[in-house]
């Protein structure tokens, strides 16, 4: 089987609220493709995007400010896996709550302890 690799370019050029869009840097006016050359090439200027059919979509949902349906691998990471019934249980809240903060419970209380065992020692 033999395989067909195609490569398309699309290039979005949104100024004075409106989008343009070019299928080559050849088909941008001579002035547009200054000023895009002069704001390439600046000091803050580091994007590049590669996008296949699904990242064309998503392009699109960002430029008419919608949500993105892609799930991030940070999401995806904090949530449990599907088939993962033999998680360890999360301790209560109470009870975690007094483990992590055991020193700052204790810290005060002992402090005054001192203090009053100092004022009333004869």
């Amino acid at each position: 089987m033999h395989r067909v690799t195609v490569k398309t370019s699309t290039i979005f050029i949104a100024k004075g609220g409106r989008t343009r869009v070019y299928r080559s840097v050849n088909e941008i006016p001579q002035r547009l493709r200054k000023e895009l050359e002069e704001s390439t090439n600046g000091f803050n200027s580091a994007t590049i995007l590669i996008a296949d059919r699904r990242g064309r979509k998503e392009i699109l949902r960002a430029l008419q400010g919608l949500p993105s349906a892609l799930r991030t691998r940070l999401a995806a990471s904090m949530t449990p896996a599907q088939g993962d019934e033999s998680a360890p249980k999360t301790a209560r809240p109470l009870a975690r709550f007094l483990r992590r903060n055991w020193p700052e419970l204790l810290l005060p209380g002992a402090v005054g302890l001192l203090l009053w065992a100092a004022l009333n020692w004869k």
